[in-house]
């Protein structure tokens, strides 16, 4: 059965979507298989990857609302190993749609289910708030990883999204877990930025990854390209940062067999 991590931040701008992208790319070139569900009406995620939707083609907006067959709206990418369960615009009507429904915080749960034992992880980006699809990926997941911006107000986010993990957990979801803090949009040069890094490992201590994503150009990039960084310039800071998150990420899950990623 495969693993299902929630990507959640209500703050926007985080890094949330390019650590979706980027940490499933690299997992899929690692040879596990991979779902991305792309879960912000925005479709970031979906155009990241290089899927291009048609007004005909099933999203995740039709599998949650109109309870379409979760198998029909799976689509390959060009990354090997990797699908895609994409989002569209309507997804922004997706909590009115569903908030008279009788168990509407496990909706997105039921889809997975589905689809847990075809992939080895499934990764699920969120949108920038906490309203009823993020509660929904936060239903479903086993584990949620948290992108942090190296800024001033990242420790008042943090605190905001740690409570409703907190209440999703006792409501709702007994067995969420915080996979771990991720520093992103780090830069070394910035004094600000270090005592960010330095405060969030002193409050959440083992929580946070070690590696950080530094602030890269080609992590820009890639989004214009419709590509994770790691296909686009493997040789990159970004890549490298993101290739190195992923064999954390494995170790923690006793699933890496490797050596670190050096620049």
């Amino acid at each position: 059965m495969g693993k299902v991590i929630a990507i959640a931040n209500q703050k926007g701008g985080v890094g949330k979507t390019t650590t979706a992208i980027n940490l499933s790319a690299c997992l899929a070139l690692l040879e596990k298989r991979v779902l991305l569900i792309d879960a912000d009406p925005q479709a970031n995620a979906t155009s990241g990857v290089g899927v291009k939707i048609d007004e005909d083609d099933l999203t995740l907006y039709d599998v949650m609302v109109n309870e379409e067959d979760p198998t029909e709206a799976i689509y390959e990418t060009e990354t090997p190993n990797l699908h895609l369960m994409p989002s569209h615009i309507d997804l922004v009507g997706a909590e009115l749609e569903l908030a008279n429904r009788d168990g509407r915080e496990y909706v997105m749960r039921n889809v997975v289910d589905v689809l847990r034992a075809h992939y080895d992880y499934i990764l699920i980006d969120c949108l920038p708030s906490l309203g009823l699809i993020t509660v929904n990926a936060l239903s479903a997941a086993d584990t949620v990883i948290i992108p942090v911006q190296c800024e001033y107000f990242a420790l008042e986010g943090l605190g905001k999204l740690q409570n409703t993990i907190n209440l999703v957990k006792k409501n709702l979801n007994p067995k969420l877990e915080v996979e771990g803090i991720l520093l992103s949009m780090y830069d070394r040069r910035l004094r600000l930025g270090n005592i960010v890094v330095s405060e969030v490992r002193e409050f959440y201590k083992d929580k946070v990854f070690d590696t950080i994503i530094h602030r890269n150009s080609k992590i820009s990039e890639a989004p214009n390209m419709h590509m994770p960084v790691v296909l686009y310039d493997a040789s990159s800071t970004g890549a490298i940062n993101f290739l190195n998150l992923t064999r954390e990420f494995l170790k923690k899950n006793n699933d890496w067999v490797g050596e670190q990623v050096s620049a």
